[in-house]
């Protein structure tokens, strides 16, 4: 009898569980149709370690409006361009919340945050002020200087690397230069040593944040776990953010005291964006304090250094893959800029092939292939299928990216297909969407262009670049490490040997 009554409670647990589960599974009878899952994990364990390719595939059996259960969270995911345009376009309005991950939901980021904020008055007040002061075309046409600038200094840390015989790791150079780029229109000062390999301060922690959210997260599938937050993600991220914040007041700080001591006062033609967010601190009624500018200002490093680094690392590595596609688009710059004068974004217009290389980079290897998660923000019909309120909607711009009903020869690097089409990657033309669509896209996209372009037209330029000994072209991997960000599982190091002398952005350094 006492064996019995040992059994008890755990009788109850399973009867509450089946309980449950069979109120979980009448409440979503109506979803669109996708794998059963197991008990409690649901279908965790088929999407595995590449949830984009795992996805596509059970897109084909299941349709391109799927659910699964991840864990206890429903999941909706959309594996076709019709389907995204509804999602994305039509359905816009409903459609553009977010689902908050448990690693970043800490000292209220996500109420502050572009990127993580839901589609609230206060979200699109921020993006407006980024939109306005950061990526206005009359804004970054202004800072066509400073990009060029660092990426003459780019150049020069390639040079001395290529005299000396070391070798290059290309994601790493770019996303130091690209960290330095950022820093200078904010705080114009650089945080980082392109020639010291050890890794800075102000790095680091940008760093540890992006790795931090590249992590799954146990608790963002089982929300229960989340008071003990089980991996400890979320506190990497608070002690990460803490720091940030240190350095941050202190910049702050010091901007402030140097606008007191100015005798005419700051001109408003020389302001970075920490002036221009300080000075909505300093407005009345802004809504803008110091505490809540500082997730704008990460959201900026986080986001606007780590894709544009893994888009030039993706692209040189399938031009490495490609000889042929390679002395293609040397010689388009060759020809059209010429080996005296170095490449500027002015001439980037007049480089189809090159845009078509990136085009076909961002096709093949999207810099987010999940984009970011959206939520349902009301109960929505969709496809013939019901999607509940809140309800995770996961758009596929990988699997979409890859499907061979848009694209012909789907899985092989052929910028050609780009030449002479009108297809851009902008949010209007669904088959091909790596930066997102409608209002929640990527803000930063048109800084991002910009200077994935001038980076690898650069480096395409000052340089012809050799893969290390024993390596055949064939032989570079394109196996990629998952996260909300796409990186090369392994980093593309290749070494260079100059193609031209002069100088480069006004520096003689070759």
């Amino acid at each position: 009898m006492a064996a019995l009554c040992d059994l008890v409670p755990w009788v109850c647990i399973l009867l509450s569980f089946v309980i449950f589960y069979n109120l979980i599974s009448s409440k979503t009878s109506k979803l669109p149709p996708g794998p059963v899952g197991l008990p409690v994990v649901g279908s965790l364990f088929q999407v595995g370690d590449m949830p984009n390719e795992s996805l596509a595939k059970l897109s084909k059996r299941y349709g391109p409006l799927m659910s699964l259960r991840l864990g206890l969270t429903t999941t909706v995911v959309v594996s076709s361009a019709e389907m995204a345009e509804e999602v994305l376009q039509k359905h816009d309005q409903d459609f553009a919340g977010r689902t908050i991950l448990d690693a970043v939901n800490v000292c209220g980021c996500p109420e502050s945050s572009i990127i993580m904020n839901q589609n609230c008055p206060r979200w699109r007040e921020i993006r407006r002020v980024c939109n306005n002061e950061l990526f206005a075309p009359k804004k970054l046409e202004a800072m066509r200087g400073l990009r060029e600038e660092k990426v003459g200094v780019l150049l020069k840390h390639i040079h001395t690397a290529s005299v000396a015989g070391r070798p290059v790791n290309i994601g790493q150079c770019v996303f130091k230069m690209a960290l330095n780029l950022m820093s200078s229109t904010v705080f114009s000062e650089d945080v980082v040593d392109l020639e010291s390999e050890s890794m800075g301060e102000f790095q680091g922690l940008v760093w540890g944040l992006i790795e931090a959210a590249r992590k799954p997260n146990v608790a963002d599938y089982f929300p229960m776990l989340r008071l003990v937050d089980p991996q400890g993600l979320r506190r990497r991220v608070q002690t990460l953010l803490k720091q940030t914040d240190a350095i941050l007041d202190e910049l702050m700080e010091k901007r402030s005291q140097s606008h007191g001591a100015a005798t005419e006062g700051w001109k408003k033609e020389r302001e970075d964006f920490l002036d221009v967010l300080l000075r909505l601190v300093e407005t009345p009624n802004s809504g803008f304090t110091r505490q809540n500018v500082k997730p704008i200002i990460m959201d900026l490093f986080v986001a606007g250094t780590d894709t544009s680094s893994i888009t030039v690392e993706w692209a040189m590595t399938e031009l490495l893959r490609h000889p042929n596609k390679m002395a293609a688009a040397q010689s388009e710059i060759k020809r059209t800029v010429g080996v005296d004068c170095v490449v500027q974004e002015s001439d980037i217009p007049r480089l189809p092939y090159l845009q078509a290389v990136v085009k076909e980079t961002l096709r093949l290897h999207p810099p987010a292939p999940l984009l970011m998660p959206h939520r349902a923000d009301v109960t929505k019909r969709l496809g013939g299928f019901t999607i509940p309120k809140h309800t995770q909607v996961v758009v596929n711009a990988w699997a979409i990216g890859r499907d061979a009903s848009y694209w012909e020869s789907p899985t092989s690097f052929l910028p050609e297909r780009f030449i002479g089409s009108n297809i851009d990657f902008k949010g209007k033309n669904f088959q091909f969407i790596p930066f997102g669509a409608g209002r929640r896209k990527c803000v930063g996209m048109a800084l991002g262009h910009r200077m994935v372009h001038l980076v690898l037209a650069s480096l395409l330029q000052a340089f012809s670049w050799e893969l290390p000994h024993g390596i055949e072209p064939e032989q570079v991997s394109v196996e990629a490490k998952f996260g909300i960000t796409l990186h090369k599982a392994v980093p593309l190091t290749v070494f260079p040997s100059p193609l031209i002398n002069g100088y480069v952005h006004g520096s003689d350094i070759l």
